[in-house]
């Protein structure tokens, strides 16, 4: 995938979520270039690696959550995208969270 190509998926990523769930803190990373040679890279979708913050996510499980982005999402899995990792916080978990490994704090 071209990096034409995954800047617009990203943008309707981004679109689409900010849309169904304004976040608080929406992070999108494309890692296709990590799974090149991969079978489903052949199809031509990506790898990505998603962090979002949102009040929405409130008083849910984890797989309600993660529900709820692949709801926004639809029409785009297993097209697009292709493989999707989820990072789902609430403001307030986001809050007292550490940051993922390989983030400075400072």
């Amino acid at each position: 995938m071209d990096s034409s190509t995954s800047g617009k998926i990203v943008g309707l990523i981004k679109q689409r979520l900010t849309s169904e769930l304004s976040p608080a803190h929406l992070e999108i990373v494309d890692e296709s270039h990590l799974h090149s040679g991969h079978e489903g890279a052949g199809s031509g979708g990506g790898h990505y690696t998603v962090s979002i913050v949102s009040a929405a996510f409130e008083q849910m499980g984890l797989a309600h959550r993660h529900r709820l982005v692949y709801k926004a999402l639809a029409g785009m899995v297993n097209r697009e995208i292709h493989a999707l990792a989820l990072r789902t916080m609430t403001p307030s978990e986001w809050q007292n969270s550490p940051p993922p490994r390989g983030v400075s704090s400072s």
